[in-house]
């Protein structure tokens, strides 16, 4: 029988053997090497150690200069990232960019705002409870998406703020084994309207291209007008679709698994947090369904992948209801502030990004 090679790990499979070498980076051990976690001599720590000497918590975490990039993982393939652990002060979660680079490529496969990433849009805390991403008091960031690598992986953390970052605090557990030629690079990639255009489409993902499946979806949608902002329809363009999708929900509540304005009980949202979907967040700002309502809104599509062979678009509406008019009711497209981050696998090379915006366009105001 063939050696299970680690991957793919679950609760069916976790009795199996495999030859794989877990290894893990953090401040205490920057390259993961084997036998030299907790070896740090210098660092935050140091200070705090005095009385216990070399190996008591030294290096826990790093500071981050402003503009500056650091390397949080530098590994020799093959293998794959198989849980991602970050905290960080709020205030930082949109100035700090997570990018990841497989294979030696030079424009990064992952390039997301540290707290979009991790379903954190609005830098405030929210507890997220799913599968491949859970958020803890207070703002424990893990993901548990498996990231294979066959020659080399790299992942840093851009701080786009002049702002000094004090105590980033980090750890990344891979695996080193073969990977199959079945597995797929992950992507992920953010873009925001803010405000979207009127009568316009927030574009979640365009542009890619190869043999792929799409696997998540995170909005941080703050709607600008009073009343329910939830009709439009998530639709997927897949191999050549033209003016019409071949998947098209039926609303955005319903596309996160929800159902007639979230709202329970009566006159509230009800918030919700489960494996694969959820709205973990709701932020009033006067009332229900009046001025500043902020929201944050998971799915994923562990186990219903959206596959596509050449290309992928994936696009939502946001419409509103107008009253007042008489007749019967009608469709008001809303100019909203959206920000998305789609996760999708694909093999390489993969499509360059649109370019991510400064830190001013990635502020929550």
């Amino acid at each position: 029988m063939a050696d299970f090679n680690g991957l793919g790990v679950h609760l069916g499979n976790l009795s199996r053997l495999s030859s794989a070498k877990t290894r893990s980076i953090s401040a205490e051990n920057p390259t993961g090497a084997k036998g030299r976690g907790g070896s740090a001599a210098e660092g935050i720590g140091v200070a705090s150690a005095r009385d216990l000497g070399h190996g008591w918590k030294i290096s826990p975490a790093v500071d981050l200069a402003g503009s500056t990039t650091l390397t949080l993982a530098d590994i020799e393939g093959p293998g794959a990232i198989q849980h991602l652990w970050i905290t960080v002060h709020p205030r930082h979660w949109r100035q700090l960019v997570l990018r990841c680079y497989w294979d030696g490529e030079d424009s990064p496969s992952v390039e997301v705002p540290l707290g979009d990433f991790f379903c954190q849009g609005w830098g405030r805390h929210s507890q997220v409870s799913s599968i491949p991403v859970a958020v803890n008091p207070t703002g424990g960031f893990n993901s548990y998406w498996e990231m294979p690598f066959r020659e080399h992986a790299l992942i840093t953390v851009e701080n786009l703020s002049p702002e000094e970052v004090k105590g980033f605090f980090y750890q990344a557990t891979y695996a080193l084994t073969d990977v199959p030629a079945d597995r797929a690079y992950l992507h992920a990639q953010w873009r925001r309207s803010n405000p979207l255009p009127y009568a316009e489409v927030h574009t979640i993902l365009d542009g890619v291209q190869g043999q792929g499946h799409y696997v998540g979806t995170y909005l941080a949608w703050g709607s600008n007008n009073g009343g329910w902002w939830g009709e439009g329809e998530l639709k997927f363009y897949l191999d050549g679709d033209g003016e019409f999708p071949t998947i098209c929900g039926t609303g955005t509540e319903d596309y996160f698994g929800g159902a007639w304005a979230f709202e329970h009980p009566k006159g509230q949202y009800g918030t919700y947090t489960t494996p694969y979907l959820g709205m973990p967040q709701v932020l009033h700002g006067d009332g229900f369904m009046e001025s500043q309502q902020r929201f944050g809104l998971y799915r994923w599509h562990v186990p219903d992948p959206i596959r596509f062979e050449e290309d992928l678009r994936v696009t939502v509406q946001a419409l509103g209801w107008r009253s007042g008019l008489g007749g019967p009711g009608r469709y008001l497209p809303l100019q909203d502030d959206i920000a998305s981050t789609a996760w999708w696998y694909q093999r390489e090379p993969h499509a360059p990004f649109p370019a991510l915006p400064g830190i001013d366009s990635l502020e929550v105001i």
